[in-house]
């Protein structure tokens, strides 16, 4: 009897690999720098106090950063 393909479950495996190999860098790359993870899958933050981080220096939602430019006319 021939193998019937299970595209399904074939593609959850490759699913599943490819998310336990990123874990894996990120473990390896965390452990590299001598990160210590805070509990919630992020690294704990070791700036120091009093510097800017992105949370920051990022303008509020609903506020237009962008300049309008006129139109070019030809």
């Amino acid at each position: 009897m021939a193998f019937k393909p299970n595209y399904n479950f074939q593609k959850a495996e490759r699913a599943r690999a490819k998310a336990q190999k990123k874990q894996e860098k990120l473990k390896r790359k965390t452990d590299a720098r001598g990160d210590e993870p805070n509990g919630d899958g992020a690294a704990a933050d070791t700036s120091p106090a009093g510097t800017a981080t992105d949370a920051d220096t990022t303008p509020a939602a609903g506020t237009d950063t962008d300049t309008q430019t006129p139109p070019d006319d030809a």
